[in-house]
This record gives C-alpha cells, sequence and structure tokens, in this order.
C-alpha cells in the first residue's frame, strides 16, 4: 500500500534541511551584528524547526508506517490540547475515552487503505455514539455545549488532520515523480511556507488591519501577500512533488494560501475566546501543537479532496 521515498521527494527532504542551515546562519549573523537586540525568540524558532523538521523527515526517510503513526501521534497531541483547553464536564470522562479511541481506528483506516470508512468514521459513526453515550450518563446540563466541543474537536485534531496520512495511502504509480510521500511533502512545506511568508509580507507592508478583534497583527499585505507567493511556489515544485499539472498546480497554492490563513484565525478566534496566547508550551518559540497544525487542519482535507477528485 505504502511506498517509499523517490529520489525527487529524497532531494526536497534534503533541500529542507538547506534552508534551515541557511536560516540559522542568518539569525546567527543578526546576532552578532546587532549584541544588543534580544532573538532568543527568533533562535528558538528556529532550533524547534531543526527538531520539528527532523523527526519528520526521519520519519518519512525510515518507513511510510513510521510515518504514519507520526502523524497519529500528532494527532493525539493536538486532540490532548485541545481537551486541555475547554471547559469539560466530570461526567464526559468516559466519552472522552472514546474520543481518544477514534484516533488509532481512524489511522487504522487510512493503514489498511479503507477509505469508505475513513471518510465516515468520525462525521457519521462517532457523531452519532458520542451524543448517544452523553445522553445514557443522564446529565443535561451543559449538553449541548459539551457535543459540539467535543465534535468540533474531534473534526479538527483527528479527521483533518488525518487526511494527511492518507495522502500516504494514496497508489504511488499515479505520481510517479513524487510518490505518496511527495504528496505530503508538497501540503506540509507549502502550508508552512504560507504561514512564514503571510508573517514576512505584513511585518515588511503590514498597513491595513484585516480581521483586528481575531487577530490584531494580520493584515491584508500580509495575507494577499502571502497566498500570492504560495500560489507561485506551488507552481514552481508541483511537478516534481505531484501529479498536478497545468493550471492545477497554482490553484492547489492558492487553495492552500487561503485555506491556511482560515484555519490559522479559526484557532486564533479559539484561543481569544478562551483567553489565552497559545495553545501549549510544547515548542519552544512556537507555543503548542494547534499553535503549529492550525493551518493545517485547513489545508489538509480541502488539499486531499482536491488532489483526489482530479487524480485519484
Amino acid at each position: 500500500m505504502f511506498s517509499a521515498l523517490t529520489p525527487h521527494a529524497a532531494a526536497f527532504l534534503a533541500g529542507l534541511f538547506g534552508l534551515l542551515l541557511i536560516a540559522s546562519l542568518i539569525v546567527a549573523g543578526m546576532r552578532r551584528s546587532r549584541p544588543g537586540v534580544d532573538y532568543a525568540e527568533l533562535s528558538a524558532r528556529v532550533n524547534s524547526w531543526w527538531v520539528m523538521v527532523g523527526v519528520f523527515a526521519t520519519a518519512m526517510a525510515l518507513s511510510p508506517l513510521l510515518s504514519l503513526l507520526f502523524l497519529g501521534f500528532v494527532s493525539f497531541l493536538a486532540l490532548k490540547e485541545y481537551l486541555s483547553l475547554i471547559p469539560t464536564r466530570r461526567a464526559d470522562r468516559r466519552v472522552l475515552l472514546w474520543a481518544y479511541l477514534a484516533i488509532p481506528l481512524q489511522f487504522y483506516w487510512v493503514g489498511i487503505g479503507w477509505y469508505g470508512m475513513f471518510i465516515i468514521f468520525i462525521p457519521v459513526y462517532l457523531f452519532m455514539l458520542m451524543p448517544m453515550r452523553m445522553v445514557l450518563i443522564g446529565e443535561t446540563a451543559g449538553f449541548l455545549h459539551a457535543a459540539g466541543s467535543l465534535h468540533w474537536g474531534l473534526m479538527l485534531t483527528v479527521f483533518n488532520l488525518s487526511h494527511v496520512a492518507y495522502l500516504l495511502a494514496l497508489p504511488a504509480a499515479t505520481n510517479p515523480a513524487g510518490g505518496a510521500a511527495g504528496l505530503v511533502l508538497f501540503l506540509m512545506f507549502l502550508t508552512q511556507f504560507n504561514d512564514v511568508m503571510q508573517y514576512v509580507w505584513g511585518k515588511t507592508f503590514g498597513k491595513h488591519k484585516i480581521i483586528p478583534k481575531v487577530s490584531p497583527k494580520k493584515t491584508w499585505e500580509g495575507f494577499l501577500g502571502g497566498v500570492a507567493t504560495t500560489t507561485l511556489l506551488a507552481w514552481g515544485i508541483a511537478p516534481w512533488l505531484t501529479p498536478l499539472t497545468g493550471w492545477e498546480a497554482p490553484v492547489a497554492g492558492l487553495l492552500i494560501g487561503l485555506a491556511g490563513f482560515v484555519g490559522d484565525v479559526n484557532i486564533s478566534a479559539l484561543k481569544r475566546d478562551l483567553g489565552v496566547k497559545d495553545s501549549g508550551n510544547l515548542i519552544p518559540g512556537h507555543g503548542g501543537i494547534l499553535d503549529r497544525v492550525d493551518s493545517l487542519t485547513f489545508t489538509a482535507p480541502l488539499f486531499f479532496h482536491y488532489l483526489y477528485y482530479l487524480h485519484y
């Protein structure tokens, strides 16, 4: 079912480490040229990227099954972090166990390539079973809030993120250039690149706030610049990693750029509602897992189904 790295995918992974090396040298140069400026947070961000890319690349290179397990673990950490943020009822402790058990089951459907169950297990079966279990407990106070919060959290952190893993289960023969791993690299890189470029464009040219009540630092200049850059880059790297051709590649980049922004501000709205700055502190310089995969919760399912409709 799963395939190994193609030469293009392996070369792209090596290129990511090259970019990290350049980033580290730039930060080191900035610290030497301006010793009075505090670059601790920037250094922590780059160092964390070394760890994240290193772990991700190792999983991708060693074994497709290891990649699947790694992505399932990320989904578990994201759900755990989400449930630690939202208020939950003591009566729903067993229901929360069901939510956690959904993770190995959802990724098992991916592992065996059962698309039919993968696509309906959480939004159909679990959405019916969890409220039923909550009703049997007999606690009606806060029922609607609890059910809605759990459903939404499962969709974001388990169902949506599992679409990244299912890219690994797609037939490699359809994408001889990049293989299944190339699809994951294309999605993951462009999603994170879009975040970085929206930040860079916003810092450099940003003047007009886009949604100040949700994310005060985001600007129209950052949003449009990031989306445009991501669209152009997708056009350039798609032939190396994906089966996308012609107009399909820039549309994929546009889709990732737009969806990444929505995913980002979606989690920002959640944190603002709960009165927290970061979703956690697991990743130095970045915050928590949700802070790092916020854009991916939207880009993963949209890119997957766009690709699936066109080529699979």
